[in-house]
């Protein structure tokens, strides 16, 4: 074996110096060109469902909250349902809301100097 021949190009005789460099073109094959075109073809449609999903992501995250804040309401409104049953709580929304006294007892009504009384919030 030669040292002077350590490639094929050198032993040809062709070896390529920076200005005759020959450009280097991307060829592909029928198969390669067919699988690009599949993979191309396979992300495209891949986009519609994962926006879908994405949307979908988004919108169940949105019902989470709502929910969670819907039965935060739906307790305070139970508390309110079960202030109702206590005898005491009603006696005093009557007395306040309604005016009412029990027998024997005198209803006093202070009434402004001017214009009509101010009504109780019930």
């Amino acid at each position: 074996m030669s040292s002077a021949a350590t490639s094929p190009a050198a032993a040809r005789g062709t070896t390529r110096t920076g200005a005759h460099r020959a450009r280097r073109t991307w060829r592909l094959s029928a198969r390669a060109g067919g699988l690009a075109v599949v993979v191309v073809l396979l992300l495209t449609l891949a986009v519609a469902p994962f926006r879908t999903l994405m949307d979908q992501r988004s919108q169940l995250g949105r019902l989470q909250r709502q929910t969670e804040q819907l039965g935060r309401e739906n307790a305070d409104l139970q508390a309110k349902i079960q202030r109702f049953d206590d005898p005491a709580y009603m006696e005093q929304l009557a007395r306040r809301c309604l005016g009412m006294v029990l027998p024997g007892e005198i209803a006093f009504v202070t009434i402004p100097v001017r214009g009509a009384p101010i009504p109780t919030e019930c």
